[in-house]
């Protein structure tokens, strides 16, 4: 990757990860067709690729084996054809090479970022990046996957499309009603993140978003026809903390309430915003609540479960968020490079991480999410489950960045093939040891013996890698991974 170098006057800046990005390309291209999710209205084309409908826009890949194909009298029976639909936070990655990162302070941060806007970026530079990300590493997977946002009638709003559509995922716009907003002001443009890399390789992350204390898109007030159809029909609804920085924390629990009210789970990443939304304004203290409460599966790493709960225990955390939660069935617990943890109400299951060498990590937990949601909608074991999202990860780490850049499925194929895990028993003893209350803790090992001791079962990574692999080969095979 060739990074465009800057030179400004400035300090270090302590930062907390965002967007990603950067490339390799998908080998499920497809072409566009106008998508037959949705019954008939009045159709004006913009570049063969959205369906516009009362301002709002849907792009589609034609693949009748993925099911856009079917005809409307099977999607509107309920069907749920769609495998992720992912909400809000849809962005551009501008990615520079920097000699140092923002300065702390606000004030000279938006005079940064004003510095770097006066002069756009070569494309070469650019990346989708937020949930894209998500999308992105869960189409490689196989699965069907919808964008639920915004992105404006410009440069980088077509590159976004563009790179959905190559990467055959759907999207959905949710600017249903521009009346009263003046489509050429910045408040309509695609959301850009500057994603700043220093000699360290050390990131930092800046947007418009950071400097106003409403979301980017508040003129945007009322979930649409289309968007709740594209909700309805979707098995996973995925949103994440950054999704407060574009949409206002009532129209987040609009959407959040129609999901449940029509059957669709709800996955939540608070990410680093859980921490302000858990401290912020009263709509968000109650948006951020209602997602707690309310979501199927919770996705947080170690300190980001800690900060929610002031229990430093991944498990015992992940146990209590799991009590508060009305609906929650999965409190999924990242580690970075040791592993992760899924808790449910009878269970735990602990799955050492991948060994790799890692080039960046940008976008890992993104791909990670992508994989949990894969092994969710296929109804896999837990410890399962938690080795494909880490093996999605750990292929990610060992690319340059996020986007296009997440990882193949080829990759991920080889990583378990070769089933190095980072196995550190030392810590995994002391965790386990730290009076955790479950009735069955599986744990997944390279060279142990299947069988169980108490109330802890040891899972070989053999059985399980040779459990996955028929259906990721499957899906390299034939751009489709069988139920």
């Amino acid at each position: 990757m060739q990074l465009q170098t800057i030179t400004l006057k400035s300090t270090l800046l302590d930062h907390v990860p965002s967007p990603q990005s950067i490339f390799p390309q998908n080998p499920r291209l497809k072409t566009t067709v106008t998508l037959p999710i949705f019954p008939p209205f009045p159709i004006k084309s913009w570049r063969n690729s959205i369906l516009h409908c009362n301002g709002t826009g849907v792009s589609a890949p034609s693949n009748s084996q993925n099911g856009t194909a079917h005809d409307w009298k099977l999607r509107s029976s309920g069907v749920k054809s769609i495998d992720v639909a992912t909400l809000g936070n849809l962005c551009v990655d501008i990615v520079l090479n920097v000699p140092q990162l923002p300065p702390p302070s606000r004030d000279a941060r938006k005079a940064y970022m004003d510095q770097l806007s006066a002069s756009p970026p070569d494309k070469q530079y650019w990346e989708a990046g937020g949930n894209c990300n998500v999308a992105i590493a869960a189409a490689r997977l196989g699965l069907d996957c919808v964008t639920i946002g915004h992105v404006g009638n410009e440069i980088y709003g077509r590159f976004l499309l563009d790179v959905l559509q190559d990467e055959g995922i759907g999207m959905v716009g949710m600017s249903e009603d521009t009346d009263g907003v003046d489509t050429s002001s910045a408040s309509y443009e695609t959301l850009l993140c500057w994603v700043l890399v220093d000699p360290s390789q050390r990131h930092g992350f800046c947007s418009r978003a950071d400097f106003s204390k409403e979301p980017a898109f508040s003129w945007m007030n009322t979930l649409s026809a289309e968007v709740k159809t594209a909700i309805k029909h979707s098995k996973v609804l995925f949103c994440n903390g950054y999704g407060f920085d574009e949409l206002s924390p009532a129209l987040i629990i609009s959407a959040l309430e129609y999901a449940a009210q029509v059957g669709t789970s709800i996955f939540f990443d608070p990410g680093p915003r859980g921490k302000s939304l858990s401290s912020g304004t009263p709509e968000e203290q109650r948006a951020l609540s209602y997602f707690l409460s309310t979501s199927d599966v919770l996705l947080l790493t170690s300190d980001e479960a800690e900060s929610l709960t002031g229990i430093r225990n991944p498990i015992t955390a992940g146990q209590e968020l799991l009590r508060k939660g009305l609906r929650t069935k999965w409190v999924v617990v990242k580690m970075g490079p040791r592993g992760s943890i899924l808790v449910t109400k009878s269970s735990i299951s602990c799955a050492p991480a991948f060994k790799v060498n890692v080039t960046d990590t940008v976008g890992c937990g993104d791909s990670f999410v992508a994989a949990v949601a894969f092994g969710f909608i296929h109804n896999m074991p837990t410890v399962n489950t938690l080795t494909i999202a880490n093996a999605v990860g750990a292929a990610t780490a060992m690319g340059c960045g996020a986007g296009r850049n997440v990882a193949t499925l080829e990759r991920v194929i080889e990583l378990m093939r070769a089933s190095n895990l980072n196995e550190d028993n030392a810590f995994w003893n002391e965790l386990l040891d730290q009076n955790v209350n479950a009735e069955n803790i599986t744990f997944l090992s390279r060279f142990g013996i299947n069988g169980s001791s108490n109330s802890l079962n040891h899972v070989n990574l053999q059985k399980v890698v040779s459990e996955l692999l028929p259906k990721l080969e499957y899906s390299q095979l034939e751009g489709k991974v069988p139920s």
